[in-house]
């Protein structure tokens, strides 16, 4: 039942991967003339809104899993529009699919070589830096997302950030990102589960069943905080907390791979 620390990395971090994917597609105008880049250059209107269309098209392939019409789609309009920062940067996503590390790290830095500021670019090389043990480039990059004014959402790249730190097995400096993105935004149920799961993890109990506890208060539950509680609670051999839990899991997410999960451990304890 426990989410493994190698799974709350994928977990945590996937929606980010693909959530800046999408925020990507945005094109942006003008472009910088390679030869000169102090200089812009025009692209023609027809070239620059095909590349955009086969931009969106490719990442909706990708998103699906279907990479051999993504990356035809990624292909064209990189040719339409060798010079935007955004189709090199689903180009980035794409290769890291593809398994081409290499490539893929060559794409996500020409990208941010052209727009620096990017909070999605950079959040994306960030996923990709963690994915790959570079923990600590990683983590800076998270942190400059998280910094970034352009950025909505900072309490994410916090979150993020101590789930990289937590899969290279560094909890206490993991703990202190979870407390960031949780002063950033106290409602971020993934950052209080998070910091919950690193607690239990440490049996530390009382906090762990605490920070979940006060969430609830004002907030809606989720799937994985109510699975977390309910083993929580187990562990404190409370049974009546247990049951309380379970019992919300099972009628507000029926359907939830937590329930399935709660439900397959009753069958087969332990």
């Amino acid at each position: 039942m426990r989410r493994a620390a190698g799974a709350g990395l994928v977990g945590a971090l996937a929606v980010a991967l693909i959530c800046g994917a999408l925020s990507a597609c945005a094109s942006k105008k003008p472009t910088v003339n390679s030869m000169n880049p102090n200089r812009t250059r025009s692209v023609p209107v027809d070239e620059t809104a095909a590349a955009k269309v086969n931009l969106q098209l490719g990442v909706g392939y990708l998103q699906e899993g279907n990479l051999a019409i993504a990356k035809e789609k990624l292909d064209r309009a990189m040719k339409q529009d060798p010079h935007n920062a955004d189709i090199h940067g689903a180009m980035g996503l794409l290769y890291e699919r593809l398994g081409k590390v290499k490539e893929a790290d060559k794409e996500f830095r020409t990208a941010l070589d052209m727009t620096p500021r990017n909070p999605s670019l950079i959040n994306n090389y960030a996923v990709y830096l963690c994915s790959h043990d570079r923990t600590d480039q990683g983590v800076r990059y998270f942190e400059q997302a998280a910094t970034n004014p352009l950025y909505p959402t900072p309490w994410a790249a916090y979150t993020n950030a101590g789930v990289c730190l937590r899969g290279a097995h560094r909890d206490a400096e993991a703990a202190q990102r979870f407390a960031r993105a949780l002063q950033s935004n106290p409602a971020y149920a993934e950052a209080v589960f998070q910091a919950s799961d690193l607690d239990f993890s440490q049996h530390k109990y009382a906090d762990a069943r605490l920070l979940i506890e006060l969430f609830l208060v004002n907030d809606p539950a989720t799937p994985d905080l109510l699975l977390l509680a309910y083993r929580i609670a187990q562990a404190q051999n409370d049974a009546d907390g247990s049951a309380r839990f379970a019992a919300r899991l099972t009628k507000e997410f029926p359907n939830s791979d937590q329930a399935h999960a709660l439900a397959a451990s009753r069958v087969n304890p332990g």
